[in-house]
């Protein structure tokens, strides 16, 4: 029976020989191997194949050994052949050659529903960890009047000239809707390693949702999640100013509080205008004598948490079966379990999430080609499919199942539909 260590040295001897062949050598039966031209360019040692340089000679043959056949002893009357042109095989072998280091990415995603001096404290720590690496902040898509104000668009613009420092890290993708759109990404991209800031009431919330869904939907060697601080909502100066806060600010018509969470690169005439921005995204009338009446765990939930609570415990809202959006992960899903304050969702595609009431909303996609939001509300929102469907099941006799508005490509046939629908309703007043 064969010792244990011969056979562990004849294992060692076979993993050369078959890592030879492959580079096309011949072995000459002495632990040394040719290539094409006779010329010993290689050794077995410790099992593995060594290959010698320029400089190196070759290992004295032994007696008896037989020599490599070249040109010179070539027999009589049979031509020598040049042997064929070949680089020679790299100095480290396959298995001693170090993989290539991946980048790495860190990542700022958030809604920025006005953007606020706050903001640049995260900014500033993004860039910190992001040394070495690259860094993109990816602002969110949503729009909607009480939440979010801003369209995607106006929010980025006002973002670049409040931060221009970070005007060429801030990404403009329409494709980027959800932590998963950013991650997906960026693994496609080649990037190893990502580092997700964000604030410590977030912090949990990213942590779960990236590392769970790793190797699944998107594969890195290491995801980080690391807190950008706590945000003090009582705290004055930048630690106190949030989104929440200035959109109350504009619904008051206090222009000087909203001023205050604003920076200096921004000027006077320029907040104004961003002010006066928000204040139309909200949908409110400009006017200094009369206050809005609003609810304010509707605008701005963490300022209200007992209102927003209550509403939510008396069934009034997020319903199992309704469709919500998460507005810091930009998930959306279908609520399929309610908890004390919180909920648990499943995304069309079947992935699982848990949100807590204050970071949700009515899902409200303008693109969203369904007559019904969800089970009970019904698509009313202008210039989408579904709208045109929902409009048409109330028009008898307008529409059917399979005629051509299914053909006309959306969102214009579904807008000129509803015009005329409104101007004949009118036209027989």
């Amino acid at each position: 029976m064969k010792r244990f260590f011969q056979f562990l040295s004849e294992a060692r001897e076979s993993q050369a020989s078959l890592q030879a062949k492959k580079l096309g050598l011949v072995g000459d039966g002495h632990g040394g191997w040719l290539d094409r031209g006779g010329k010993q360019v290689a050794r077995t040692e410790g099992g593995k194949l060594k290959f010698l340089d320029g400089r190196q000679k070759s290992a004295p043959e032994e007696k008896g050994a037989k020599q490599a056949t070249g040109p010179a002893s070539m027999p009589q009357g049979q031509q020598a052949v040049a042997p064929v042109s070949r680089p020679l095989p790299s100095q480290a072998s396959p298995e001693e050659q170090e993989p290539e280091e991946k980048p790495t990415l860190t990542i700022v995603l958030g809604r920025f529903n006005p953007p606020t001096i706050g903001h640049d404290k995260t900014f500033n720590i993004a860039k910190k960890v992001s040394v070495g690496g690259d860094l993109k902040i990816y602002p969110s898509r949503t729009q909607d009047p009480k939440k979010n104000p801003l369209n995607p668009e106006v929010k980025i613009q006002y973002m670049r000239m409040m931060f221009p420092d970070y005007s060429d890290n801030i990404i403009d993708d329409p494709d980027m809707e959800s932590i998963f759109d950013v991650l997906i990404t960026a693994s496609e991209d080649g990037y190893g390693t990502v580092n997700i800031v964000c604030g410590s009431d977030r912090h949990g919330e990213f942590e779960n949702l990236s590392q769970r869904y790793n190797k699944e939907l998107y594969n890195f060697d290491l995801i980080r999640v690391i807190s950008s601080g706590v945000k003090d909502t009582e705290a004055e100066g930048a630690m106190g100013v949030s989104s929440s806060k200035m959109r109350k600010a504009v619904i008051d018509n206090d222009f000087s509080t909203f001023r205050r969470g604003t920076p200096k690169t921004l000027s006077n005439a320029e907040t104004q205008s961003l002010f006066d921005q928000v204040r139309q995204g909200m949908k409110i009338k400009k006017t200094k004598t009369q206050k809005e009446n609003y609810n304010l765990w509707e605008i701005a939930p963490k300022l209200d948490v007992q209102n927003l609570r209550e509403n939510y415990i008396s069934g009034k809202i997020f319903n199992v079966g309704n469709i919500v959006e998460n507005l810091n992960t930009g998930l959306v899903g279908e609520v399929i379990r309610r908890g004390t304050n919180y909920l648990i969702c499943v995304t069309k595609e079947g992935y699982m999430f848990k949100s807590w009431i204050k970071d949700l909303m009515e899902y409200t996609e303008v693109k969203m080609d369904s007559p019904m939001r969800d089970k009970i509300h019904p698509n009313t929102l202008v210039g989408t499919l579904g709208a045109f469907k929902h409009y048409a099941k109330m028009t008898p006799g307008v529409i059917g199942t399979n005629s051509q508005y299914l053909q006309k490509g959306g969102k214009a046939y579904g807008v000129n539909f509803i015009n005329k629908y409104k101007a004949k309703k009118a036209s027989t007043r």
